[in-house]
């Protein structure tokens, strides 16, 4: 892991406390940046998100699917977690913590914000970070190439139905267009980019030109990331100074989630009998969010000010050092698995 993804979490809140500041300062220079909106998109969050996102699918292979025969019990506990569990136990624990346990310190109507964007980052598997995780694990690369790879295929297609479907239930009326036209922007496009752009530096299949790459515009997706939490929180200054409870009401059930999700697929997966390389990466895609869709897609549909835009960017702020706690406790119980 490279010094910036080490300790993302400290760049994170800096600009938490940079975005606040400057929100502060010149309230009217983020007004004009949140004017900059074309069919409920702004333009410059979705630009930085893209530079998040676009170098994230370069890095994903998907000529690894013609392998998903192999060992489909890793496969399975990933995909089982990932669209029939993670969603649902998320929308639960949003609706139970903002609902009922935390109902009298937030209003109906935010508290409903707060609960679409942590379905909106359940219904979202991790795809980068988990490179970097199974690295960190041991984890079996190629394997972890197939989870992600047959992943993010399904996400084009479950994203959409699931988080409508959740939000719905919810109490969230969802423009299915502008949720629809989320995906196409920020999943469809920038995978149809990754594989044409990794079709093209790596055509002789020796890595060198596509990894080199990869270093190049790895600085570029990590300021994508840290401009738009400077955004979002300069967009919300005026609100997180008069509630700053907002981000610890909204870290517990995420720490609560993410933890009880690996409780459950380390689990299962000691249960199926899973080699440690297969199943400690394919915990910690069960486990991980693809914050940066959560992030592009609730402000797409409820706005840069929104409780929704809030719950994402304080799932980025808790993922990096849980995932990290996580994995720690992973390589300290490898014993526990059959090679």
């Amino acid at each position: 892991m490279g010094f910036f993804e080490r300790f993302l979490s400290v760049w994170v809140g800096l600009c938490i406390v940079a975005g606040v500041t400057l929100g502060v300062v010149f309230p009217g220079l983020f007004q004009w940046f949140a004017s900059l909106e074309v069919a409920h998109v702004n333009i410059p969050v979705a630009i930085f998100i893209w530079l998040m996102i676009y170098p994230m699918m370069v890095q994903v292979d998907f000529t690894s699917i013609r392998d998903i025969g192999k060992k489909p019990k890793g496969l399975m506990l990933t995909l089982v977690m990932n669209w029939l569990i993670k969603p649902f136990t998320m929308a639960a624990l949003g609706w139970l913590f903002f609902r009922v346990i935390f109902a009298d310190l937030v209003d109906p109507q935010t508290a409903t914000e707060y609960i679409a964007g942590m379905i909106l980052l359940g219904v979202a598997p991790c795809t980068a970070m988990v490179f970097v995780w199974s690295q960190l694990t041991r984890g079996d690369a190629n394997y972890t190439l197939v989870q992600v790879s047959v992943n993010d295929v399904i996400m084009i297609f479950a994203f959409a139905p699931i988080a409508a479907f959740l939000l719905g239930v919810s109490d969230v009326t969802v423009p299915w267009d502008t949720l629809l036209l989320s995906v196409v922007l920020y999943v469809l496009i920038p995978l149809i980019a990754g594989v044409l752009t990794r079709r093209a530096l790596d055509s002789r299949n020796d890595h060198s030109r596509l990894n080199h790459f990869l270093e190049t515009v790895k600085p570029i997706s990590i300021g994508g990331l840290l401009a738009t939490v400077v955004l979002l929180f300069g967009f919300q200054a005026e609100t997180i100074l008069g509630n700053p409870l907002a981000i610890v009401l909204i870290a517990i059930p995420l720490l609560i989630q993410t933890y009880g999700i690996f409780a459950v697929s380390y689990g299962a997966a000691r249960a199926m009998k899973l080699p440690h390389n297969i199943a400690a990466p394919g915990c910690m895609i069960a486990t991980s969010n693809f914050f940066e869709l959560a992030v592009a897609v609730a402000i797409s549909l409820f706005g840069l000010n929104s409780g929704a835009a809030l719950a994402t960017v304080v799932g980025v702020l808790v993922e990096v050092p849980v995932m990290l706690s996580l994995v720690a406790f992973a390589n300290r119980t490898r014993h526990y698995f059959e090679e």
